[in-house]
């Protein structure tokens, strides 16, 4: 064995002890580390780009990683960070995540590790906490582009299957054109199109209703009936980034009657509202969609990494993921035979952290982050309102306020990505940029579960100093 690492062999317990010590000063600082480091501390030193002929050891790059670099790390885990969607770790689930790469499993269904139970074991938890019915099957994916990319996969064999071509042995050229049909598709699902052979250009945007962004099921009937032998994808949202709107899915599914198409729901974090019954209402009908997006690395606060797609065509799912191979097990239809039911043949076991959050916290922890957050979202949003210098641009439905500056003479584009920028210095809070209505937007997502009344505080404190700054 190479000496250094015989040497790491023989001081694993003391490198672990160091990396424990680290990650506890590092959870410690969270509520005073920023939210945004300055750029030069996000930079890597010209050395460290360099491959070197010897290794120092564990002990000895983990003491430069940190000595050099956690300047530069963004307390983006904590309960101040409210930029894109962006969830914490919860104790269970920062324990477990540390643990899948102790144990480092393939999650397949290899008949030497528990893995792939604990993954179905979590996915049913998981419907159940959300109230989707058994007929789902669920897998564990790295986010939720994939699992959009897993579910349009899905959706484009069985746009085929309605014309009998199978697009996973044919090509999707054998089908010809997709139509997709979305009022405010996520980003990741215009990344999907492209990576499905579909295409960017399939995408053809409806209509929403006055004053908000749900889908205009009028303006979605109409395009239907212009070519309603074309094939389909209609694209719903379960929460859209701006304003958490929510498509009105029982109207969709009513559609979908006279227009069959493939029904996709992106609930990535809207999804997790279903664990309350005050918020429930919100996904009725998603019970019926052909494919569900939900993320765990945002609402249900598990570490990056960490998304499950839904589907009610376990069979479909399998031809279009199906994985031959002389040393593998040969496709079997089963909900927990995952090689042949997800895009990633090497599969960490990501299962883990929602399964021990879930047995740690139990549903109604879960449905504590969820109200909590929407009540401070609420209050945010009230404040900001009564603030001279700031407006809000659309009410705050659930747990994002989107607003804007009021009061801007000149360039209100540059005028907000001043403020923003003098808030990132000031690193207490971390809000995004956005477009909303043509209008230059300012978004705050609230999505961690440490979050707290005294951090709606200490940002609304920050968020008005720096709108004085401008005058």
């Amino acid at each position: 064995m190479h000496p250094v690492l015989q040497q790491d062999l023989t001081q694993l317990p003391l490198i672990l002890e160091r990396t424990r010590q680290w990650s506890e000063d590092f959870l410690s600082s969270l509520s005073e580390r920023s939210v945004c480091p300055p750029m030069a501390s996000q930079q890597v030193n010209n050395d460290d780009r360099l491959l070197a002929e010897d290794g120092d050891g564990a002990l000895a790059a983990l003491e430069h990683f940190w000595h050099h670099y956690a300047d530069g790390i963004s307390a983006s885990a904590g309960p101040r960070y409210f930029g894109f969607v962006t969830g914490g770790g919860t104790p269970a689930a920062l324990a477990a995540d540390w643990l899948v790469s102790v144990i480092d499993q393939n999650s397949l269904l290899s008949h030497d590790t528990v893995a792939a139970a604990i993954e179905l074991a979590t996915v049913e938890q998981l419907k159940s906490l959300l109230g989707l019915p058994a007929a789902f099957n669920g897998s564990f994916v790295s986010g939720a582009t994939m699992a959009n990319f897993t579910g349009l996969a899905i959706g484009r064999q069985w746009l085929g299957l309605q014309r009998g071509i199978d697009v996973a042995e044919q090509g999707v050229a054998a089908l010809g054109p997709i139509r997709v049909l979305s009022a405010n598709p996520h980003s990741s699902s215009v990344k999907a199109l492209s990576m499905l052979g579909i295409g960017r250009e399939a995408l053809k945007i409806v209509g929403t209703l006055p004053n908000a962004e749900a889908i205009d099921v009028d303006a979605l009937a109409r395009c239907l009936a212009e070519q309603p032998d074309m094939p389909t994808l209609v694209l719903a949202s379960a929460g859209t980034v701006n304003t958490v709107a929510y498509d009105n899915l029982p109207q969709l599914l009513a559609l979908r009657e006279r227009y069959p198409f493939w029904l996709h729901v992106d609930a990535a974090f809207g999804g997790v509202a279903a664990c309350s019954p005050e918020f429930a209402s919100l996904l009725e009908g998603w019970q019926q969609a052909d494919s569900i997006t939900v993320d765990a690395h945002k609402w249900l606060n598990v570490p990056y990494d960490s998304a499950i797609q839904f589907t009610r065509h376990l069979a479909l799912q399998m031809q279009v993921f199906q994985n031959h191979s002389s040393y593998l097990e040969a496709p079997t239809l089963r909900p927990d035979n995952y090689l042949h039911l997800t895009p990633e043949n090497s599969r960490r076991f990501r299962a883990l952290p929602l399964w021990m959050a879930l047995k740690a916290y139990g549903r109604s922890g879960m449905r504590d982050m969820v109200e909590r957050n929407v009540k401070l979202a609420r209050q945010l949003g009230a404040e900001l309102a009564a603030s001279e210098g700031f407006r809000l641009l659309a009410p705050v439905n659930l747990n994002v306020v989107c607003f804007a500056l009021e009061g801007v003479n000149g360039d209100a584009l540059a005028a907000r990505d001043g403020f923003l920028e003098r808030l990132d210095q000031q690193g207490v809070v971390r809000c995004t940029p956005t477009l909303f209505d043509g209008q230059a937007g300012i978004r705050a997502a609230l999505v961690n579960w440490m979050t707290q009344e005294q951090d709606i505080t200490l940002a609304l404190n920050s968020l008005r100093a720096c709108r004085q700054e401008a005058g």
